[in-house]
């Protein structure tokens, strides 16, 4: 069984953030694979059913983003799930808008909802869907997190279904092949880009 966590804040103004694209990813993949809908536990909302013939459980955390970890936590523990079976969609500042790339494992880069799910699961090696936000364009006014919590722009909603579907992708093939098996298959697309990278 695979726990697949959505990451974002809860509320109407939230929604079209860049920082909630996590929440876009697990709700299409609920509404596409017929789940049923999402009831509420572990101070967050859940769905269960199958997906690419796995036993999945959909989780969205109502905590906001920088304690994530509070509903993750017991939610992995209520259903029997090591960190390894947990698969974390969220946004990444370091991959370019429109890719995505699967990890294990690593820091939080300063991802404050990555932060609180290693706090409280006591281990980084979970899997992470990594969705390109890119990084604040020049003359951006404002903090990076003001930046992940503004909408998507036009010319990028106009795009985003097919980076919720490279998404999708990548959990399918996590979900049929394995963590590293999506890794070789997503990251292989993504062009090779110079300059430093976070890990």
């Amino acid at each position: 069984m695979l726990l697949l966590v959505g990451l974002g804040n809860p509320g109407k103004k939230y929604d079209g953030n860049r920082h909630n694209v996590g929440f876009m990813v697990v709700d299409e993949l609920a509404r596409a694979g017929g789940f049923p809908d999402f009831r509420e536990k572990f101070s967050g909302v859940y769905a269960k059913g199958s997906f690419a013939g796995q036993d999945v459980v959909v989780l969205k955390p109502m905590t906001y983003m920088n304690v994530s970890g509070d509903c993750v936590q017991p939610a992995a523990a209520f259903h029997k799930i090591a960190p390894a079976d947990v698969v974390v969609v969220h946004d990444e500042l370091d991959v370019p808008f429109g890719d995505v790339r699967v990890k294990v494992g690593g820091g939080h880069a300063g991802h404050n909802g990555l932060r609180s799910l290693i706090d409280r699961l006591g281990t980084p090696d979970f899997v992470r869907v990594r969705v390109g936000v890119g990084r604040p364009p020049p003359g951006f006014r404002g903090e990076v997190a003001d930046y992940v919590l503004s909408d998507f722009d036009a010319v990028e909603r106009a795009t985003l279904p097919d980076v919720v579907k490279k998404a999708l992708d990548a959990i399918t093939r996590i979900a049929k092949d394995g963590a590293q098996a999506a890794m070789n298959a997503t990251n292989a697309k993504a062009p090779a880009r110079n300059g430093p990278r976070r890990t």
